[in-house]
This record gives structure tokens, C-alpha cells and sequence, in this order.
């Protein structure tokens, strides 16, 4: 990890650094991402049947794309029965969690015959997307599906992609069990995404998408947006610990790592006030490393994306800190909590030694779904929110109208929309 002071130059430079990782800059991708899109709305099943055995090398057809109890029932036997019972607890924690996110329609009346309200009703149908091999994780089928549910949603459908023997990966059959998903079908990447946003014979067309996925699936997330709704163009993990002397440099150096090796787009940066930390944390990354499965995978990711900054003082560690508005911030300082009223940006916060990022990703309760590439600045982690849709109600009588209606007139004929007053006026002439 690069070691750097931390003034406005190095500052900037590193923002235009963690930029380069936005699915947005890779523009070369889109052709043919909006070629699969075209061919699955054209050619439905057909077409995710022929990019499954291109892709996948898996040969399905409308009796085998879907998956059988019988194959759910098989997965979750071929599991550690005490994995089955973490899952079962944290599904648990995950949906108390949420269910604190639930809000009711509303209906306010005055006395003068107005009535005004919200009407809150969850979305009819629900899509997740869910990636195969060796970055299929259990975890997030709870965190996109549990949050739907909650929020009320009758029928949530699954796309996650099956490998050669035609098998979905067992850990996620188990937690969409666990989580409530309705139906599970065996197809991914880009032209999954493009199957829940039009629908096929086989899948059916959703209101929502949400789920993780490779820069094919983040492209057609973006291409399919507005045809259907989505959680958010989603970049690579990233965490952020904003660390004072008092920080344990193992603990840190810990926590960096387990950010880095999701993948080589992964970024990891630590800003502290204590250069004796900054020291002793690049010494512990060392040690890591060494033993370490997934040491190469973090190798490129730190060479890449990972730094460690010494800032003058806890003020210009906050302003750098809510500049780059990190997926995950971990603040270990003497007193975290106050540190936290001076941050405005960030997905999730984890607050003292004790609340490693992991804690987030698996077991707490809330989402794990969060902001990246700096847009926790305007975005929020998944919640319930986002499976429901809002409808604004609004009723007034006769005598509650008669008092206003010159007021709407005035400002309908002030935008030149005299059909707008007209449509007011009629009523009292």
C-alpha cells in the first residue's frame, strides 16, 4: 500500500484514482451488452437458452430452466447443518432490521373537507440476481431478498447462472429458501437481467431488479433502467478506516484485507493522524499476506487501489473521509461515536475495534447493499423503501375548493396553461 501524506493535491489525485474503477467507464462493453438485451427481447427464450450454452456450456430448455424443489431440497441436504443455522440467524437479524424500515399509508383530513394522504403499497413482482462460481454468496440473497419480503412483495423471482452440470450453487438455493423466493431460474449475466426487465415464455417480467453482478450484468442493469426499476449500477467493495492512535494496527490491517479481496477493482484505504500507525499497519498487511488464501487477488487490489494516509490533524481526516463517501467506514478513534455526528458521507458506518466490516456484510442486520464509487453522497443502502411505490391521494369538496380556487386560476394562467384555470373555473361559474 502506498503511504502518503495527505494534503488537497494527493487528495484529489486520490478521487481521480478511485473514479477509474466506475462501471460507467466501461463504455467499451455496452455494444454488447445492448446486443443481448435486443436479442433476449426479440428472441426470449430462445435466446437465453443459446447464450446460456455459449456462456455457461450448460444445455437448458423450458422444462429445465427453472429450478425443482427436488434440486432445492438436494442443495440444502449437501450443506453443513450449522451453516444452515447461521443463515437462519441472520435471516433473522436482517428482517427484525428491516422491519423497523416499515412505514403505513397515511390520510390526513382538515375540517374544511380537504383530504390528503399517501398510499403505500409494495411492488407486485420482485427480481434478484444472484452470480454463480466462485462468487456466489449466500449473504446477499438475504440482504435483496429479505427487505422485499418485509416490504410485502407476493412473488420474488431469482436468476443466478448454473454451471456445466446444470446445478445452481447450493449455498444459494439454501438462503433463497431461507430468505422466501418464490422462483429460481437458471440463467445469468446480461441477458438474465434483460429477461426480468421484458420478460420470456419462462421468465416472467418484474417491477424491480436489485442484486450484485460482473460489469455485463452493471451495464444491463443501467440499459434496462426505466423499462424496470434497480437498485443501483453497483461498483467493486471498497472500505475506508478512519483510524487516531489509538487504534489497533492489526485490527485495521485486518479489516483493509477483507475489503481487498473480493476482487483487484477492491479498494482499501486507511486515513489516520498517527504516522506510528500508518507504520505498523503496512507491517501487519505484510504478515497477512503470507498466509492469506486470496493473497494475489489482494496483492493487485492494494497495489491498485490501496493507501494509507497521514493527515495533519482529525479535521482533514473527516473532510477526506466525506469526500470519497466510502461503501463501508470503519471509525476507530477514541471516542468513535462523536467522530461519527461530523460525518455526512458514507454507506454504512462501523463504529469502535469491535465492529469489523464483516459484522455488516453477514450477521447484524442491516443491508449489505450499499453506495459505491463515492454516491453514498445522494444514495442509500437497500431497504424497504425501495420495494414500495408511493401514490399521492387527494380529495376536497365544494366548500374546501371555493376558498382556493382563484389562488390555482392565478398560477395555472401565470404559466400560460389556461386550460389548467379552466378546468378550476368551471366549477364556480
Amino acid at each position: 500500500m502506498r503511504v502518503l501524506e495527505l494534503n488537497e493535491e494527493t487528495k484529489q489525485e486520490l478521487l481521480k484514482n478511485l473514479l477509474n474503477r466506475n462501471p460507467g467507464s466501461y463504455s467499451q462493453y455496452e455494444s454488447t451488452v445492448n446486443e443481448i438485451i435486443e436479442n433476449v427481447k426479440a428472441n426470449k427464450d430462445k435466446a437465453l437458452f443459446e447464450y446460456t450454452l455459449k456462456f455457461d456450456k450448460c444445455e437448458l430448455s423450458a422444462d429445465t430452466i427453472r429450478v425443482t424443489k427436488e434440486e432445492i431440497d438436494e442443495a440444502i441436504n449437501s450443506l453443513d447443518p450449522k451453516f444452515i443455522e447461521v443463515m437462519k440467524k441472520s435471516a433473522e437479524n436482517i428482517r427484525v432490521f428491516h422491519e423497523k424500515q416499515k412505514r403505513n399509508t397515511w390520510i390526513d383530513t382538515k375540517e374544511d373537507g380537504s383530504i390528503l394522504g399517501m398510499r403505500i403499497l409494495p411492488v407486485e413482482i420482485s427480481g434478484v440476481y444472484v452470480p454463480g462460481g466462485t462468487a456466489a454468496y449466500p449473504s446477499s440473497v438475504l440482504m435483496n431478498v429479505i427487505p422485499a419480503k418485509v416490504a410485502g412483495v407476493e412473488r420474488i423471482i431469482m436468476c443466478t447462472p448454473p454451471g456445466k452440470d446444470g446445478k445452481v450453487n447450493p449455498g444459494t438455493l439454501a438462503a433463497a429458501s431461507i430468505a422466501g423466493v418464490n422462483e429460481i431460474y437458471k440463467v445469468g449475466g446480461a441477458q438474465a437481467i434483460a429477461a426480468m426487465a421484458f420478460g420470456t415464455e419462462s421468465v416472467p417480467k418484474v417491477d424491480k431488479i436489485t442484486g450484485p453482478g460482473n460489469i455485463f450484468v452493471a451495464l444491463a442493469k443501467k440499459a434496462c433502467f426505466g423499462h424496470v426499476s434497480i437498485d443501483s449500477i453497483a461498483g467493486p467493495s471498497e472500505i475506508l478506516v478512519l483510524a487516531d492512535d489509538t487504534a489497533n494496527a492489526r485490527f485495521v490491517a485486518a479489516d483493509l484485507l477483507s475489503q481487498a479481496e473480493h476482487d483487484v477493482l477492491a479498494s482499501a484505504i486507511l486515513i489516520t493522524t498517527s504516522k506510528r500507525l500508518a507504520d505498523e499497519v503496512t507491517k501487519e498487511i505484510e504478515g497477512f499476506l503470507k498466509t492469506l488464501e486470496r493473497a494475489e487477488i489482494i496483492k493487485q487490489s492494494l497495489d491498485n487501489y490501496g493507501f494509507i494516509f497521514i493527515a495533519d490533524d482529525m479535521q482533514d481526516a473527516i473532510d477526506a473521509t466525506n469526500a470519497v463517501a466510502s461503501e463501508h467506514l470503519e471509525i476507530i478513534t477514541a471516542n468513535p461515536f462523536e467522530t461519527m455526528t461530523k460525518i455526512k458521507n458514507a454507506g454504512a458506518i462501523f463504529l469502535g475495534s469491535y465492529s469489523s466490516e464483516p459484522l455488516g456484510d453477514y450477521f447484524a442486520g442491516p443491508n449489505h447493499i450499499l453506495p459505491t464509487n463515492s454516491t453514498a453522497r445522494f444514495f442509500s443502502p437497500l431497504n424497504v423503501d425501495d420495494f414500495v411505490k408511493k401514490t399521492s391521494i387527494v380529495s376536497y369538496s365544494k366548500e374546501a375548493l371555493e376558498k382556493v380556487h382563484e389562488d390555482i386560476e392565478l398560477f395555472a394562467k401565470k404559466e400560460g396553461l389556461t386550460a389548467h384555470a379552466n378546468s378550476i373555473a368551471v366549477r364556480f361559474q
